[in-house]
């Protein structure tokens, strides 16, 4: 099995006072919730999502604590790791661990259907989601869809899920806040 720990590496650039670039941050995520080489999330970077840039600026801008939606007008960027479905264990306690994961980074509220995945979920976000390593299942209200490395996925603030096929994949994801048409979740 692949030690995605030792791959979730963050550079950060910015410039210097003489508007030489360099690296401002070179380390782990700086937020977790999870264990990398089972399942969770491990951010990056949350900031805003336009406006001036001052690569001058080196706040460490890394949440310190794993939210799933970026904040009102900014975007996101994290990786996220997804398991395989455990054989054996009964659905609804799929479904209650999802739950449980879910209220870990504020997100109860955002689960929809776990009849089809137990992690059905909707954000107010368009997402960029590209697989990195592993094979997973893109699952929808009315569909599933196979995702390889290497493959991108636009997830425009539909109801989805994903599951892993065969061992954890590792994904890549930037959340960009964008609220929905007619409402919330």
């Amino acid at each position: 099995m692949t030690d995605y720990a030792s791959i979730m590496r963050r550079i950060i650039t910015g410039d210097d006072a003489n508007s030489d670039s360099l690296v401002i941050i070179d380390g782990p995520p700086s937020a977790i919730n999870g264990d990398p080489n089972v399942g969770g999330l491990f951010d990056i970077w949350h900031d805003k999502a336009s406006g001036p840039l001052d690569p001058k600026q080196h706040a460490d801008l890394g949440p310190e604590r794993c939210v799933l939606s970026p904040s009102s007008g900014n975007v996101k960027v994290r990786w996220f790791v997804i398991p395989p479905k455990p054989p054996g264990v009964p659905d609804e306690a799929l479904a209650a661990a999802a739950r449980e994961r879910f209220a870990s980074f504020d997100a109860a509220d955002h689960l929809t259907d776990q009849t089809k995945s137990p992690a059905m979920h909707r954000t107010e976000t368009i997402d960029v989601i590209c697989l990195l390593q592993g094979e997973v299942d893109l699952i929808l209200d009315t569909s599933r869809t196979r995702v390889k490395p290497g493959q991108i996925v636009i997830q425009r603030g539909a109801s989805h899920g994903w599951e892993a096929i065969g061992a954890p994949a590792l994904l890549l994801a930037v959340l960009i806040d964008r609220p929905l048409a007619g409402g919330g979740h």
